[in-house]
């Protein structure tokens, strides 16, 4: 059955559908030995010798999708020019090529997922703004409920106040709290805050759509489950909710169980 290359690349965990789409116009795509440069061209991967970026695509290669918990000064890619730790650094023992859907700040800490499934990572890019995202943000100082109702409004976010991992301490003198917001806003909220003169001193991914960190180190992955692969599937596809004050229910459940450190 003959299919889009760069469907069948993606497929294949070479490159993204958008990165396979540039390899065959830069002529790195070859079809039984014949360069491939106009977008659109199929191929059938069950008959056809498929070459991409110097790999050879042969047997379909089991899709996997992982959660991993970035810690900070990780880059959130899986090489580095500047030669900084990436997310290869912490995927050993995978066999499978993987890439990390969405971005996730060098200094910032956190969910990230990876994939080799390139249809399910072509969705996801498309409907990102629309996944629900839950933060922890550790800001300078200490935000009234004022501010907090105002910042939240200005970024189109939703701000509350968490447990404080160093109350049992004494004065807290840097606050932590839970933001809810879209990915596209995460910059915004780091604008508004800093002309506050509360600017955010750390940021913590602990849930994307239904996934969340819970019972993930800094520094491990685990695999999606089946079930949790639907899950997220359906959310995709699901046409969008009305505005509503609620939190995602498993974004709930992350917050009675993730803690945040300072």
């Amino acid at each position: 059955m003959q299919e889009r290359l760069q469907k069948i690349i993606a497929r294949a965990g070479i490159a993204s559908r958008r990165h396979a789409e540039q390899l065959i116009v830069s002529g790195q795509v070859r079809v039984n030995g014949h360069v491939i440069t106009e977008l659109g061209s199929k191929a059938d991967p069950a008959a056809d010798r498929i070459e991409a970026a110097g790999k050879v695509i042969t047997a379909e290669e089991r899709r996997v999708h992982i959660l991993l918990n970035k810690p900070p000064e990780v880059v959130a890619t899986m090489a580095d020019p500047e030669g900084r730790k990436t997310l290869r650094n912490l995927l050993r023992g995978l066999p499978e090529r993987v890439y990390p859907v969405g971005r996730l700040d060098y200094g910032a800490s956190g969910l990230i997922f990876l994939t080799n499934d390139g249809d399910l990572a072509a969705e996801m890019l498309k409907r990102w703004k629309n996944l629900p995202q839950l933060y922890h943000v550790k800001v300078k100082g200490r935000l009234t409920p004022e501010q907090l109702d105002a910042f939240g409004k200005e970024a189109d976010a939703r701000m509350r106040v968490v447990r404080q991992p160093d109350a049992a301490r004494g004065h807290v003198a840097n606050f932590w709290y839970e933001v809810a917001l879209k990915d596209s806003k995460r910059d915004e909220l780091r604008r508004v805050l800093f002309a506050a003169q509360h600017p955010v001193e750390k940021l913590k991914r602990i849930a994307i759509g239904p996934l969340t960190l819970e019972g993930l180190p800094p520094g491990h992955y685990r695999m999606l489950n089946e079930k949790e692969v639907i899950q997220l599937r359906r959310i995709l596809t699901a046409p969008p909710k009305s505005k509503n004050k609620s939190s995602p229910p498993k974004a709930q459940k992350a917050r009675s169980s993730e803690k945040t450190k300072a």
